[in-house]
């Protein structure tokens, strides 16, 4: 009797500990799209913005980026479930239920946006090896020829792996910070909530709320849950995956704008890109911050390398009907492949021509995601919230005032700051 009385206790234990495995084993099947979407979206010109952020106000908008963090996370949760329900992508929606007109005008915008974007990500791989001392005219054509042969001769999978390896240059972030021990009471009072008041602080603030929620991320999520096949039963799984990316999105953030908080606010140095931030940090923390930075940077280029050329070809091929996926060849996929062979090589042609500004061209992507960004969320809430579309799936109260609430915010920052920077320049 004694013995079964120790043996009912441990056959709870194992079958508890089995359930717990299985478990996961599954959210392991499906972790990947919402985690690679969130750190993309530090990509170049996010490592950009939350750099000239923290060297230019120090901690004091870090509220404002917990609150566009949590933004990210309700909008992209909607992505990922429409594509679990529908088994399409954001943009096929889009035809089906707005017309051709809207989906047409949403592409040329999403192509302006993401081409300009696709160069600016070659310039930040460029200027993070060139610390290093490798010039551009041959770190460049490399880093393409990179992306290229890795989406176009091996499967989705595979691609998803190469990716979570580059995330692991963010981690460049918290070692800096890590090193440079910054005074985290003052830190942690960056959370506490005030409004800016000057133009150049609403700018910015504009610029950091734009940044982490951008319309190329909200295409790329719909579209690589349907590439990847989850499927409804794993929509649990789905949406912790999403809100973990969404949340280890902003926490990087947090840790780059703490480092350039920490260093180049207290010396009063302004910077207006990220590498000029690397540099920055040499002569104030070290060549080892400095270095680290620059790993951060390179890491991030790559990853948008990839996922911003790739997120253009899905929303393209999807609108207009044409098959695409990663996994797919040249004969099955022969647009998906060539847009995105074609906007590979203009980025990196134009970031090798001798003299090039590209600051007008970032402004240019930075305007066209401001035109491009309340359209698309628009678009979202209300597919959202159609229960033709979605039957059982379809928005609840709390998700769809959320929903619109991120939607009104975004929308009428993203235009403020549209109009900033046209008045700006």
């Amino acid at each position: 009797m004694r013995g079964a009385g120790i043996a009912r206790p441990l056959g709870a234990l194992r079958r508890r500990a089995s359930r717990r495995r299985i478990a996961l084993t599954a959210f392991l099947a499906v972790l990947g799209p919402g985690v690679i979407t969130g750190f993309a979206g530090n990509e170049a010109g996010g490592v950009t913005t939350y750099s000239s952020v923290g060297a230019q106000f120090g901690y004091s908008l870090l509220w404002l980026l917990l609150v566009s963090s949590i933004g990210l996370g309700v909008i992209q949760e909607m992505c990922s479930r429409m594509g679990l329900v529908t088994g399409q992508g954001l943009s096929d929606l889009i035809r089906e239920r707005f017309g051709v007109r809207w989906t047409i005008l949403a592409m040329v915008v999403l192509i302006i946006a993401n081409g300009t974007n696709v160069v600016a990500e070659y310039a930040g791989i460029a200027a993070s090896v060139e610390l290093l001392g490798v010039p551009r005219i041959v770190s460049v054509p490399l880093a393409a020829l990179a992306v290229w042969t890795l989406v176009v001769f091996f499967s989705y999978r595979f691609v998803e792996r190469v990716l979570f390896v580059l995330v692991l240059a963010f981690l460049a972030y918290p070692i800096s910070v890590f090193i440079l021990r910054p005074d985290w009471p003052a830190v942690m009072s960056g959370f506490i909530p005030s409004v800016p008041t000057s133009p150049s602080a609403l700018v910015f603030a504009l610029a950091l709320v734009g940044t982490t929620i951008t319309p190329y991320l909200l295409f790329y999520m719909q579209a690589s849950v349907v590439d990847k096949g989850v499927d409804r039963q794993s929509a649990t799984y789905a949406r912790v995956d999403v809100f973990l990316g969404a949340a280890l999105a902003g926490l990087f953030a947090f840790f780059i704008i703490v480092v350039t908080g920490t260093v180049l606010y207290p010396a009063g140095i302004r910077v207006s890109s990220a590498d000029a931030a690397a540099q920055a940090l040499v002569p104030l923390a070290g060549a080892s911050a400095g270095l680290l930075f620059a790993v951060g940077l390179c890491g991030a280029s790559l990853l948008g390398a990839v996922v911003m050329p790739l997120s253009t070809s899905y929303a393209i091929c999807e609108a207009f009907g044409w098959e695409s996926g990663i996994s797919k060849n040249f004969r099955e996929a022969p647009v998906f492949m060539s847009l995105f062979t074609l906007l590979l090589v203009l980025g990196a042609i134009v970031v090798l021509i001798p003299g090039i500004s590209l600051i007008p061209l970032i402004i240019s992507a930075q305007i066209a995601n401001g035109i491009l960004l309340p359209i698309v969320l628009i678009f979202i809430v209300r597919l959202a919230t159609d229960r033709r579309l979605m039957g059982d799936a379809v928005n609840g109260r709390v998700s769809t005032i959320l929903g619109w609430g991120v939607a009104a915010l975004a929308g009428s920052l993203s235009l403020a700051y549209l109009f900033a920077s046209i008045f700006a320049t």
